[in-house]
């Protein structure tokens, strides 16, 4: 398979503008969390030729692809499989202290939607699985067959936003009664059924329906929230963390995390700010940044695209006085 067809970077050239101020000195670390078939990862190998780079990925399939597009940069280069919560492991076992740059490009990739067989698409038929990662057990349709009702309409409130949860979850349940939902043209058909004419004509139906379901399945959110404040607390002063998202979601968390460390902690009416106080991030851009029409137009991906991005200025210490962090171990894959 040819990863350059399948993969077009988002926010390419804005994202090497952002993170390169960090990536200039000769021992520069970048760890891309979120790899993918490392369209992002080859720019920054070949616009700076001493850069060290670490890709983590949840996905085997896309590790393998990869591999082999980054073959030519060899020695620079560690994969890991892993999920990007476990950003402190890898970064220990690689025994890299400190990072000069971070990029997360979250969400569900070109890959996981273009291979019809890994269940991501309601447009096409397949089994219900939209697994990230192929060793895990838990699938669509394991949640689908086992999640009690009352589960199922609060994971498609939480995570799709759905206001016909509750009908959804409901024939859910009803139909399982006879026999699973195995297939995703199966509850495509089930959910268009129970979907209002009126509430069809504002997008496809089961849009959000998918969307719950994956973030669900890969546990997207909770190690999102896991993964941002050890991946900050990675980086050296004067590194680097740029983030995309792609839903409101995962765009808040990036938000709420980023902003609480850009802002001064001082009590109010404190007449100096002392340095244990003062801000730990600087914001590199202000709000969210949207790709530019001409990239939408050219890449259906970058549509929905939310860039946050931060520099590191100080180091938190611990009471110990040590510096923040919690290493642990990761798994490098082969």
């Amino acid at each position: 398979m040819d990863g350059n067809l399948l993969h077009t970077p988002v926010l390419l050239e804005r994202t090497i503008e952002l993170l390169a101020p960090a990536l200039a000195r000769p021992d520069a670390v970048l760890v891309d969390a979120t790899l993918g078939m490392a369209g992002h990862s080859i720019a920054f190998l070949e616009r700076f030729p001493r850069l060290t780079l670490v890709g983590i990925d949840r996905d085997t399939d896309a590790l393998v692809i990869a591999g082999e597009r980054l073959a030519p940069f060899a020695g620079r280069v560690h994969l890991v499989h892993a999920v990007y919560d476990e950003f402190s492991e890898v970064i220990a076992s690689l025994r890299i202290p400190e990072v000069s740059g971070i990029l997360f490009d979250l969400g569900v990739s070109s890959l996981q939607l273009d291979r019809v067989e890994r269940g991501f698409s309601y447009s096409k038929d397949a089994p219900l699985d939209m697994r990230m990662d192929a060793q895990s057990e838990r699938t669509a349709a394991v949640i689908l067959a086992t999640y009690s009702e009352s589960e199922l309409r609060r994971i498609f409130y939480a995570y799709g936003d759905e206001k016909l949860a509750p009908r959804f979850a409901s024939r859910i349940v009803e139909r399982r009664a006879d026999r699973p939902l195995e297939t995703s043209a199966e509850l495509v058909e089930l959910i268009i059924a129970a979907t209002p004419a009126a509430a069809q004509r504002a997008g496809h139906p089961a849009k959000r329906v998918f969307q719950a379901l994956r973030i669900e399945v890969n546990q997207e959110l909770a190690v999102l929230e896991r993964a941002i404040p050890a991946a900050v607390d990675s980086l050296e002063v004067g590194g680097r963390i740029v983030v995309l998202a792609y839903q409101s979601l995962e765009d808040r968390i990036v938000k709420r995390e980023l902003q609480a460390r850009a802002a001064s902690t001082a009590p109010r009416g404190l007449p100096v700010e002392l340095p244990e106080h003062k801000p730990e991030l600087r914001l590199l851009v202000r709000g969210a940044e949207l790709a530019a029409d001409e990239e939408r137009a050219r890449n259906p991906r970058a549509t929905s695209v939310r860039l946050r991005g931060a520099e590191r200025l100080r180091q938190m210490t611990t009471a110990a006085g040590g510096a923040s962090g919690n290493p642990r171990r990761g798994r490098e894959a082969a």
